[in-house]
């Protein structure tokens, strides 16, 4: 490895930016999801959300000619990541989801960067483990459990365990992602190509369970408009430019940077979710807000390196 990949990655001005961007378009998902689930299935509504991402980003890269994955090697690793990335997650989370609630399931997630942490920082001489990653990685998970509510934290364990374990499957699986998408970064795939490769496979994977294990045909045709908008919103901004930004600060910052955005989702939610739908802001949101950006601050490490 050359002395630039062994350079520890960290974020810039530019990368915090789109950080934050990214989070505001994927909590923007959990928005779109309330409206398209009372319509579609969970895994119908994921499948739409991929597809038609994956088609909207097909226009743009054949309409920008940009070079496409020459060898099945590459194709066969963004069909990899769309499975570690969409497939094993997203189905995973359904189905524990009807066992557990979702925000005993956010905050599960939120172990991602923990995972993420571990799994990079072993294996990547430019992203490697800190304790100062570690303890700022635990505290986001308390963050996100002071916003979310710490009352359903008291839901773990019980006859609901094997769910539990389910989303913190999917979580490893992120991490395990972060570190396979890295090799993109190596190989100078451009991240639109990246993404657009990743939606694509994702949607032909997950095409089987909504044609034989969630007949979609069944109940299409009473989709509302509302419903068909909430799939236009989370294919266009949650998913196709949510993961252009994905793998651009990847490509930059590395996958434990990007794994952040994990704990700012929660609060975009939150601030959508009083603009949009007119619910309030409390103090535990508060109290979690602030112990997020201390946990970020801790991750980030160049606050105390100047007070050093």
């Amino acid at each position: 490895m050359s002395k630039g990949q062994q350079q520890q990655l960290t974020m810039g001005r530019v990368e915090w930016v789109m950080l934050m961007a990214l989070s505001v378009v994927f909590g923007g998902a959990f928005f779109f999801f309330e409206i398209g689930i009372k319509t579609f299935e969970p895994l119908t509504f994921a499948w739409l959300r991929v597809a038609g991402a994956a088609l909207l980003l097909w226009i743009y890269v054949l309409w920008s000619r940009r070079r496409l994955p020459a060898s099945w090697g590459e194709w066969m690793a963004l069909l990899v990541q769309g499975l570690l990335n969409n497939v094993i997650p997203f189905g995973l989370i359904a189905w524990a989801q009807l066992t557990i609630d979702s925000s005993l399931s956010s905050i599960l997630n939120a172990t991602t960067p923990l995972w993420t942490v571990l799994i990079v920082g072993l294996v990547l001489p430019d992203e490697r483990l800190t304790r100062l990653k570690v303890a700022g990685v635990v505290l986001g998970i308390v963050g996100v459990a002071c916003m979310i509510g710490v009352d359903a934290i008291g839901g773990l364990g019980g006859s609901t365990s094997i769910a539990q374990m389910a989303v913190v499957a999917a979580a490893v699986s992120y991490g395990i992602a972060g570190l396979w998408g890295r090799r993109f970064q190596r190989w100078g795939m451009d991240p639109v190509v990246v993404a657009t490769g990743q939606v694509t496979s994702s949607s032909l994977l997950l095409l089987p369970v909504v044609l034989f294990v969630d007949p979609v045909w069944l109940y299409i045709g009473d989709a509302t408009a509302v419903a068909w908008l909430s799939v236009l919103g989370i294919a266009v901004l949650s998913t196709a430019i949510g993961y252009i930004l994905f793998f651009r600060i990847m490509a930059t910052a590395g996958a434990t940077n990007l794994s952040l955005v994990t704990f700012l989702v929660p609060i975009s939610a939150t601030l959508l979710g009083v603009g949009l739908l007119g619910e309030s802001i409390g103090a535990s949101h508060i109290l979690g807000a602030g112990i997020i950006g201390v946990a970020l601050m801790l991750i980030d490490g160049r606050l105390l390196r100047r007070l050093r």
